[in-house]
């Protein structure tokens, strides 16, 4: 039976298009006069057409990717204007410069970016600012130079603390764990794996945090990770898996290692890809927000910024709710946990 399972759950998790090759060069144009009134104007040009705003997953194919697309896409129909979701084939910050410079080549009005690095897409994106065209980052930020503010899901702090303590009642608060994590360079990943180790730190003496180890979203990776790490580790504890695609391929291999109640396995992840996992007792908590929510209100701010409309504290957004601003970042709202006993109601 597992020599079904796994392959059936990497066909859900690689559903990732292959981007052409494409040259990794662009020009890095500098700010002056010149293009910042070329900006000016360019605007105003566009100001009678609908606008269009380019968006860049981390990585294309993969669930919680597609339902942010379906979330952009349903906004961008519902405010009337043009979306191009377009993502790398790898959690790669050069294929995303390589998109991001398309974009710009297409004159876009807009680019909300979910970054790989927060400082190796300083250049394109800087580019694209100084052709006026408006950047915010989603998902994952970039250097605060870099965009105009960050759509985060959740505030990290609450996050990262909140994971911790989810692992520590499931292990009894003692014992060895590992941390599986996306992209090595993902702010936002690490900034939760951050607050992870200083609530451990604080509250949890006899838990010990043995690796945090990068799969770089591919699930292949993932697995070959997950073996090696319960074949060093034999009386490994607990798996917290903080991209998507860790906490399913991470419960499998506990599955397939005849593990099962011996390792507990939480973390981050959609509900349909854990849904079997949490039924069955191999994994125990995930806790996520609503990706489609996430790609709606990326759009909503977005547009909003095309017409010179800022986002604040308290600020009501259609279909989404109350939004929280802190300085240049927008808190969508509060993580849901998800457990065997819940998860018949998500669909995403």
């Amino acid at each position: 039976m597992k020599c079904f399972l796994f392959p059936l759950i990497l066909i859900i998790l690689c559903g990732c298009s292959v981007l052409g090759n494409k040259s990794t060069e662009y020009e890095v144009v500098y700010n002056g006069e010149v293009h910042k009134q070329k900006a000016i104007e360019t605007k105003k040009s566009h100001k009678d057409e609908p606008y269009t705003i380019g968006i860049v997953p981390k990585i294309e194919g993969i669930p919680y990717f597609n339902a942010v697309k379906e979330g952009a896409l349903e906004a961008g129909k519902d405010l009337g204007v043009n979306i191009i979701y377009k993502g790398p084939s790898s959690a790669s910050w050069e294929e995303q410069a390589q998109i991001i410079d398309e974009f710009i080549e297409r004159n876009v009005d807009g680019i909300a970016v979910a970054a790989n690095d927060p400082l190796k897409l300083g250049s394109v994106l800087q580019k694209a600012r100084n052709r006026g065209i408006e950047v915010i980052t989603w998902d994952s930020d970039t250097n605060p130079e870099f965009r105009s503010f960050f759509v985060n899901m959740v505030n990290s702090e609450i996050l990262g603390r909140h994971l911790m303590d989810a692992l520590a009642t499931e292990i009894n608060e003692n014992g060895k764990y590992v941390i599986l994590t996306g992209s090595s360079t993902a702010a936002n990943l690490n900034d939760w794996i951050k607050w992870m180790e200083q609530q451990n730190v604080e509250y949890y003496p006899n838990m010990e945090l043995v690796e945090v180890i990068p799969t770089n979203e591919d699930p292949h990776i993932a697995y070959m990770t997950a073996q090696k790490i319960l074949d060093k580790y034999p009386d490994l504890k607990g798996i917290i898996g903080v991209s998507t695609v860790n906490p399913p391929v991470a419960a499998q291999v506990v599955k397939d290692k005849g593990k099962i109640g011996d390792i507990k396995v939480i973390g981050v992840s959609s509900p349909l890809l854990m849904k079997p996992f949490l039924q069955e007792g191999v994994a125990q908590m995930i806790t996520l927000w609503s990706p489609q929510k996430l790609g709606y209100l990326t759009v909503s701010l977005a547009t909003n910024l095309l017409n010179d409309e800022s986002p604040y504290n308290g600020q009501q957004i259609r279909n989404i709710g109350v939004i929280e601003y802190d300085g240049d970042m927008v808190i969508m709202g509060q993580p849901i946990d998800i457990t065997k006993e819940n998860v018949d109601q998500y669909d995403f």
